[in-house]
């Protein structure tokens, strides 16, 4: 009975470890080789480097709020921008306290200076939190406020937010967006 039973579950084990070996270990170590030798820059985190310091990433948002740089969408995942907690807030159209967060957001825009309509990507969170983009809209309202911190004349900065819209792939995937890091990183070679 019990040489059976040991039988039986020889197979079962002998097959758990080796798809474990083969799904847990040789699978992503392959495809960890690949993209790395194909896609060095990608696979590596899209790190962007000024100066041998590492100064962001092109895939990961950060948490701007000093007047005179652009600031990007809202961030659900961990206390911002927390690339270890990646995640939405999970609440639906319907969910008051993403009503309630939304009309906080909006007015705290407003009360900065922000006038016309604010795009929605300026008061909502992406899915994973960690969205390095906005849409030009959203980063054009921001002109006014930017020109004022940086004592800069608005349509220079304009100038730079239309200079750095990138178009979706093919022009049909997706839509035309901004990313912010970089969006930032030129602003910081304007002199004002």
């Amino acid at each position: 009975m019990l040489h059976d039973l040991a039988s039986a579950w020889r197979p079962a084990v002998t097959l758990g470890v080796a798809m474990f070996a083969i799904t847990g270990l040789a699978y992503p170590a392959l495809v960890t080789g690949v993209a790395q030798t194909v896609l060095p820059y990608q696979a590596g985190g899209s790190l962007i480097v000024d100066g041998g310091r590492v100064v962001g990433s092109a895939l990961i948002g950060q948490g701007f709020t000093r007047a005179g740089y652009f600031h990007g969408r809202p961030s659900a995942a961990g206390s911002g921008h927390d690339a270890m907690a990646s995640a939405g807030s999970n609440l639906g159209p319907g969910a008051q306290a993403l009503h309630d967060r939304v009309q906080a957001s909006v007015a705290a825009l407003q009360a900065g200076g922000e006038t016309g309509p604010i795009a929605a990507d300026r008061v909502t969170a992406s899915a994973s939190g960690l969205d390095p983009h906005l849409s030009p809209a959203a980063a054009l309202a921001q002109v006014p406020r930017i020109a004022g911190a940086r004592g800069l004349p608005e349509p220079r900065v304009q100038a730079l937010v239309d200079a750095a819209i990138e178009n979706p792939c093919l022009g049909i995937a997706g839509d035309p967006v901004v990313n912010v890091l970089a969006l930032n990183r030129e602003l910081d070679k304007l002199k004002g």
